[in-house]
């Protein structure tokens, strides 16, 4: 070899020992070690979002999805979409259930709920108005009525209304402990599916209109996503009479809306045809909380 050759074939080692080098020292984009120190993956049980008074909720928040007011997370942008998507839902598996007194406010459509407890002749009666007039509801079952009444659960499910929870005995919740909270939650859980097969998306606190922290943290424990509260209040348990309660729906109604009602008062059955007909003469759709939030 000529003395050109072998100063020729020097530059080309070192040549490719540089390169070696300066590659060892660059970050790989596909160990993810780019994105580490730019990453802040949402863990369950991150804090949640100060819970929200009626009406400051996001509308619409559906059950098994991330609602708004619940904990939101950082992901790098290196991360695929499909990466980035089991993060988010991840983050959200496990933490406190997301308060929703409304839906949304674009729709022509209103949700009827039914609070489940007292006369069962009255609740069979209920269903058979509801059924003339081909209106689906959800219905927020006491546990313990539930469980004493299988049929009438079934009746419902046929029927098309949604059936979910509403405690196991229906104790004014607000100034209970956590442990008693938790029982109430899931004892009324275990019922719903025993009887349908599924605890229910929705859960609504007895005795109280805005839920607690505490509620909605043991809500989410017990497998909820979705507290649903309601913006527009019959005041039928207090049994002011038919027209009074048509007329207290009509006063605050308005597209999204959330409507409280109860099985068991006379005047809630006698006012179900004038309140589906000022309903229609808004141009609102009576549906359930599913369809509503869907």
């Amino acid at each position: 070899m000529t003395e050109h050759e072998r100063r020729l074939a020097r530059r080309t080692f070192l040549g490719i020992a540089a390169a070696g080098a300066l590659a060892a020292c660059s970050p790989n984009p596909n160990t993810g070690d780019a994105a580490s120190t730019d990453a802040t993956p949402a863990t369950a049980g991150s804090e949640p979002a100060t819970t929200a008074a009626p009406g400051a909720a996001a509308p619409g928040a559906a059950a098994g999805t991330a609602a708004a007011g619940t904990t939101t997370s950082t992901t790098s942008a290196t991360l695929p979409p499909t990466e980035v998507a089991t993060t988010a839902t991840t983050a959200a598996a496990g933490g406190p259930a997301a308060f929703v007194p409304n839906g949304p406010r674009s729709v022509p459509k209103v949700a009827l709920t039914y609070h489940a407890n007292g006369d069962v002749g009255l609740a069979t009666r209920m269903l058979d108005a509801m059924k003339q007039r081909g209106v689906r509801a959800t219905v927020f079952g006491v546990g313990s009525w539930m469980e004493q009444n299988p049929r009438l659960v079934a009746r419902m499910l046929d029927e098309g209304h949604e059936v979910a929870n509403h405690t196991w005995s229906h104790p004014t919740m607000g100034p209970l402990g956590r442990a008693t909270i938790a029982s109430e939650i899931t004892r009324c859980a275990e019922v719903l599916s025993s009887l349908t097969g599924s605890i229910s998306p929705w859960f609504r606190p007895s005795g109280i209109q805005v839920p607690t922290k505490l509620i909605l943290e043991e809500a989410g424990k017990a497998g909820y996503r979705t507290s649903v509260g309601y913006d527009v209040d019959s005041l039928d348990f207090q049994d002011p009479g038919a027209a009074a309660v048509v007329a207290n729906v009509k006063a605050t109604v308005q597209p999204g809306s959330i409507i409280s009602v109860h099985f068991g008062h006379t005047d809630t059955l006698a006012a179900l045809p004038g309140l589906l007909d000022m309903l229609a003469a808004k141009g609102l759709a009576p549906v359930t909380v599913g369809q509503l939030l869907a």
